[in-house]
């Protein structure tokens, strides 16, 4: 039976948020347990791209900024029940080429021990705006 963390909050989501938008490889690492998973959004299994492990997640995390050097996620909502949460944003941010991506997206988020072991994110597909976001 899973623990309920009561020390996980909506603030604590925030501050998860708000690092990925400071671009804080080590204050997002910090949120995460020490096995933690990370499953992108895209990438060529039934779950996106699975990144399991502090050094892969951090890889994948990172690779996120390497891909949209502006990334930005607004909007945040979040919530917590018990052992899961849910975080919804609005993500922004233009690929190397100049193209510029604005989509819907949520993180599906298991917590163990007061931290993030699993983030599941889902974002909406939508082509390119053009080179303006």
């Amino acid at each position: 039976m899973p623990t309920i963390i009561a020390a996980v909050t909506t603030e604590l989501l925030q501050a998860f948020a708000d690092a990925w938008n400071r671009h804080d490889i080590d204050a997002l690492m910090s949120f995460m347990t020490e096995d933690c998973v990370f499953e992108a959004s895209a990438g060529p299994d039934c779950c996106g791209t699975r990144y399991a492990g502090r050094d892969a997640v951090r890889a994948g995390f990172a690779e996120a900024w390497a891909t949209f050097p502006d990334a930005h996620w607004g909007d945040a909502r979040h919530f917590v029940s018990g052992d899961r949460g849910v975080s919804e944003w609005t993500f922004t941010g233009t690929r190397l080429d100049g193209t510029c991506v604005e989509v819907q997206g949520c993180d599906l988020l298991t917590f163990r021990d007061a931290k993030i072991a699993l983030k599941n994110s889902y974002r909406k597909y939508r082509a390119p705006l053009g080179t303006k976001c």
